[in-house]
């Protein structure tokens, strides 16, 4: 059973002449149900309810606007400053259509799970994980974040490979939920941090990093990617790590570390001029050049393309073939894990050397003032949309 995203109608900002106002009691006890919503309805939907919220107890936006680097308070303001002159009656109502919106949403997966899916692993928020035919699925499920990969992400993918190099599935493979493969790193990561804590954000996530990309590295079964659509930053430069990579004619590829002021990542320092050539490579790592599907393809980074309307059909036929060869049956006739451990094995110590090295350049730039700028500057744009 195919994960399905849940669609929290858009908030509209205006009213009808029939539209019935709600009462105070109702805004209160809309209130009171917010705290029985289970799951994170995600940044965007809690700064909506944020600006409402002081709009309908305070009226329009009257305090000072916040500093540039207070990330949070920024994203605060200019959510209630969006809201000019709308009613306190009219926000009190949203407020509560919003609220139960979010509220039904819920129910409905809630009743989805109630019969849960064949082989599905317990014990993760942000992605599906699931063990059927000889292969684990991890999906990347986070689609009203076009599945950025945030921190509890990274701990929980890393979680997943490491179980799914030790069951008896044959191949792991890795999708995405919803109209991306992912948009990678979270941005969001790197709000909320105060001057005097950026230099231990940047150990911690160069920590993180490494580990992550480590179980890249390290994975002893054949893993491959399955590119649904877009696919951004992180969740790009690993595909060089993996064993296969197929994509839907309509997935994009794009790394704009420069854009960002930020440095690669993934081992692809080293392994994209290996696979499509340095020329190639440097179009894509410094000037931030979005490769379609074919021309990622033609590069060497995709293995195989597919139209998008045929996309899920005929790959998992194919992942479906590959899991149940006979286990013995396979290069010089290992088994996949052998075969892999033969593949890699000349190149492991020297990926985990590039690793190093690049979780290390990150860490010095994401503390360096052309870093912050830049990321300053995307959630000023964001604002703005």
């Amino acid at each position: 059973r195919q994960a399905q995203a849940v669609c929290v109608p858009a908030v509209h900002l205006h009213m009808t002449v029939a539209t019935m106002q709600v009462s105070q009691k109702d805004f209160e006890k809309a209130q009171e149900q917010l705290k029985l919503l289970k799951k994170d309805p995600g940044n965007e939907t809690k700064l909506k309810l944020y600006a409402l919220f002081k709009q309908a107890t305070e009226g329009p936006c009257n305090s000072p606007k916040p500093g540039m680097l207070d990330f949070v308070k920024k994203a605060k303001w200019d959510a209630w400053n969006s809201l000019g002159n709308l009613s306190q009656d009219n926000a009190r109502q949203k407020y509560t259509e919003l609220v139960s919106s979010l509220l039904s949403a819920e129910s409905a997966v809630q009743k989805e799970d109630a019969s849960p899916e064949e082989g599905r692993h317990d014990g993760y928020e942000t992605i599906i994980v699931t063990t059927k035919n000889n292969i684990t699925k991890i999906t990347f499920n986070r689609p009203d974040r076009k599945n950025a990969i945030n921190h509890k992400m990274y701990r929980e993918i890393i979680k997943a490979l490491e179980e799914a190099g030790k069951d008896d599935s044959t191949i792991a493979v890795i999708t995405g939920s919803g109209d991306y493969y992912s948009s990678g790193n979270d941005l969001n990561n790197f709000t909320n941090i105060q001057p005097g804590e950026m230099k231990k954000m940047a150990s911690d996530g160069a920590v993180l990093l490494k580990e992550f990309v480590g179980c890249f590295i390290d994975f002893p079964k054949p893993l491959i990617a399955v590119v649904n659509g877009p696919a951004i930053g992180i969740c790009v430069t690993v595909l060089g790590l993996c064993d296969v990579v197929y994509a839907s004619d309509r997935a994009t590829f794009h790394s704009p570390f420069s854009q960002l002021g930020q440095s690669p990542e993934g081992c692809s320092s080293y392994l994209f001029p290996k696979i499509m050539g340095l020329a190639k490579a440097s179009e894509m790592l410094l000037f931030n050049k979005k490769l379609t599907a074919e021309e990622a393809c033609a590069q060497g980074l995709v293995t195989e393309v597919f139209p998008d309307r045929t996309f899920q059909k005929e790959v998992w036929a194919r992942l479906e073939a590959y899991a149940n060869l006979p286990k013995n049956v396979s290069i010089l006739n290992f088994s996949p894990p052998l075969s892999k451990q033969l593949l890699r094995s000349m190149e492991k110590e020297k990926l985990h050397e590039v690793n190093s090295k690049e979780c290390e350049v990150l860490k010095e730039r994401w503390i360096s003032d052309e870093c912050i700028n830049a990321i300053v500057s995307f959630f000023q744009k964001k604002s703005k949309l």
